[in-house]
């Protein structure tokens, strides 16, 4: 597979912006808001083992929903390999080119030879688990085929610029740009191991990094101290999260082609709201303007990562920031009496819930009643107000303050009301309820504007 192929999806002038998807819903989202490609495993062989993910004959399906709404396909295949995995790697490669995989992020020599063998039109991306960080190595792997390197998250963003200069004009630059970071060199850690016996290299990480630790003195076992920082450096391990929307601009310039966002094991809340805010800032939005739309998820206090200087460490506590939850989701919308909607047939799903395997899928969970319907954004006046079908994902009440996040669009507030609960079919009839408090369940609420099929409906918590 050519470079050429691999970058026929991007937006002309501006760099990837690749997106997690554990699972089918974080994949439509992921596309939804504007992802340019995805990153994914498909089996065994990725980092983030308790994510949904995909199983390998689920690849075709995948990769064709991805190529028909023009975004590219990155399998992981990176975790430490031992002699146990290779007997099976053979058939997964062969299957990965066979579905039509863009590119494997791949951390072993031994599986890149491999790749070269059993997967020709794969392209070959080096994980950040290399920890390559240095113009010698990059134009090693680019000797062994790769096309592009991951960087090392130790990197400044001067370390990218000086690499860039100095490595063939071909081979590609990616870099975190969001997301959790690791106490760890790029990701490589052997804290879960010891401790649990569950190894971050084969992802199955147990985060032991966000403990909360206390020592004992061996004289008086029943006294504890915490663990602090001193004048040689901290004991505590808990990362602060990455955040580098402002700074979009600086990693261009130093040479970066490709802006990743952790998070595999992440919802879709936290997927459609970041690609979301990174989409817009790419396309020319102000990241002044975005940055309150990154606190809306659970987060760890923001840093750098190490582009600007040393990584910076959460000393106060190991809790994520949790201001804002996904209360809801639209399947369904009634249309007002004139029955004008042209979304459906402008995004060519009149019906996604028959067409799609990623709504097929979603769909397991809920009342076979169900379909999905994709409407347009209407005005906010009170004059288009329409019921609302809510698929319930978190508490909300009768008269609850709720926002909406559309992919790419101002967000828009209304207060809840006639909120109704509708039964499962066959298990009683619609009733006015003050709370929606079935997750996954079905509701219907007022709402004075059109709703359409991606849009997020989140309420800010007290606390």
């Amino acid at each position: 597979m050519t470079t050429e192929h691999i970058l026929k999806h991007r937006k002309p002038g501006k760099p990837e912006l690749l997106a997690p998807a554990g699972g089918w819903e974080q994949l439509t989202y992921a596309i939804a808001y504007g992802a340019d490609a995805v990153y994914l495993a498909a089996g065994r062989f990725g980092m983030r083992q308790h994510a949904d993910n995909f199983t390998i004959e689920e690849m075709p399906q995948v990769v064709s929903y991805c190529h028909d709404r023009g975004v590219d396909v990155h399998a992981t295949v990176n975790i430490v390999m031992h002699e146990s995995d290779l007997s099976v790697l053979p058939d997964y490669l062969r299957a990965l080119d066979d579905a039509g995989v863009d590119a494997a992020i791949v951390s072993d020599m031994g599986v890149a030879a491999m790749l070269k063998k059993y997967a020709p039109h794969v392209a070959l991306h080096v994980s950040t688990q290399c920890s390559v960080s240095n113009s010698e190595a990059a134009r090693a792997w680019y000797e062994l085929g790769a096309k592009r390197i991951v960087c090392s998250r130790e990197m400044s963003v001067d370390d990218i610029a000086q690499m860039h200069k100095e490595i063939p004009d071909d081979l590609e630059l990616e870099t975190f740009v969001h997301g959790s970071m690791c106490m760890a060199v790029s990701g490589r850690c052997l804290i879960s191991d010891c401790l649990t016996g569950r190894s971050a290299n084969k992802g199955d990480c147990a985060q032991p990094c966000r403990w909360e630790y206390m020592l004992s003195e061996h004289r008086h076992p029943d006294v504890y101290y915490p663990i602090e920082e001193d004048a040689r450096g901290t004991y505590i391990m808990n990362a602060q999260d990455m955040n580098m929307l402002s700074h979009l601009d600086e990693l261009e310039q130093a040479g970066v082609d490709s802006f990743k966002i952790e998070g595999r094991n992440k919802k879709a809340f936290y997927v459609a709201t970041v690609v979301n805010a990174y989409r817009q800032v790419i396309d020319g939005a102000n990241p002044d303007d975005l940055q309150a739309e990154l606190d809306t998820i659970s987060h760890r206090p923001y840093g750098t990562g190490f582009y600007f200087g040393r990584a910076t460490q959460n000393l106060d506590s190991n809790r994520y920031i949790h201001k804002y939850e996904w209360v809801g989701k639209p399947v369904d919308c009634e249309e007002p009496r004139d029955g004008s909607n042209d979304a459906a047939t402008e995004h060519g799903e009149t019906n996604p819930a028959a067409n799609g395997p990623a709504e097929t899928k979603l769909a397991e969970n809920k009342p076979t009643r169900i379909e999905f319907t994709e409407v347009e954004h209407g005005s906010s006046d009170g004059e288009n107000s329409q019921t609302a079908t809510i698929l319930c994902r978190n508490r909300f009440w009768e008269g609850s303050q709720l926002e909406v996040l559309s992919p790419g669009q101002p967000v828009r507030t209304f207060t809840v009301k006639n909120l109704t609960y509708v039964p499962p079919t066959g298990e009683g009839m619609p009733h006015p309820v003050d709370i929606a408090n079935k997750t996954m369940q079905i509701y219907k609420i007022d709402v004075p504007f059109k709703l359409q099929k991606y849009d997020l409906l989140r309420i800010k918590r007290d606390s």
